[in-house]
C-alpha cells in the first residue's frame, strides 16, 4: 500500500467530473487499498478517488470511531430517501483546517459496487448520509465550500492561497 497526495483546493484538477470504473480489477483494487491508507493517515472519515487527482467514480469512507467498519463505493448512486435536510458541520481532507455547516438530505438510499465488483445497497442516515453526500459531490467536481456563499468562499480561497504559499516558502 501507498500513501497518496490529497489534491488542496483551489486546485482546478478537483473540478474534474469522475469517470466510471469500466472494470474493477486489481489496479481498482490497489487504489481502493491506498485511498484507505491515505484517508486513515490524514484522519479523515471519506475519501473520493478525485482528491488523489485519480478521475475514477471510487470512494472510500469510514464513520466508525475506531476504522472498524470501511466502506468501500465504486460507481456510486444515491437517491433520497425523503425530502427532510439537516445541516452538519463538514470538513475536507481537500480544505484542511476549515470547517463549515452544509445542509444536506437526512437519509439517503446509496448503490454501489463493492471492493471486489459486487453490487451492493444501503439505506444511509445521519453522519453516514452526510458522507455519502460530500464524498460524492467530489466525483461531480463539487467541493462543500460550493454550497457557501460567496463571501465565505472567498475567505476559504484567501486562507487556502495563504496556507499554500506558507508550504511553498518553508
Amino acid at each position: 500500500m501507498a500513501l497518496l497526495p490529497i489534491l488542496e483546493f483551489p486546485d482546478e484538477r478537483l473540478r474534474t467530473k469522475a469517470a466510471p470504473v469500466e472494470r474493477v480489477d486489481d489496479e481498482v483494487r490497489q487504489l481502493v487499498d491506498d485511498m484507505l491508507e491515505t484517508m486513515y493517515e490524514a484522519r479523515g472519515i471519506g475519501l473520493a478517488a478525485t482528491q488523489v487527482d485519480v478521475h475514477r467514480r471510487v470512494i472510500v469512507m469510514d464513520v466508525s470511531d475506531n476504522h472498524s467498519s470501511p466502506l468501500v463505493l465504486i460507481n456510486p448512486h444515491y437517491t433520497p430517501l425523503d425530502d427532510a435536510r439537516e445541516p452538519m458541520q463538514e470538513g475536507c481532507l481537500s480544505i484542511p483546517e476549515y470547517y463549515a455547516e452544509v445542509p444536506r438530505h437526512l437519509r439517503v438510499h446509496l448503490e454501489a459496487l463493492d471492493r471486489d465488483g459486487n453490487p451492493y445497497s444501503l439505506d444511509a442516515d445521519g453522519l453516514l448520509a452526510h458522507c455519502i453526500q460530500h464524498e460524492h459531490d467530489h466525483l461531480e467536481g463539487v467541493l462543500f465550500v460550493d454550497y457557501l456563499s460567496p463571501l465565505k468562499r472567498d475567505r476559504v480561497l484567501k486562507k487556502m492561497q495563504k496556507r499554500h504559499k506558507q508550504l511553498q516558502d518553508a
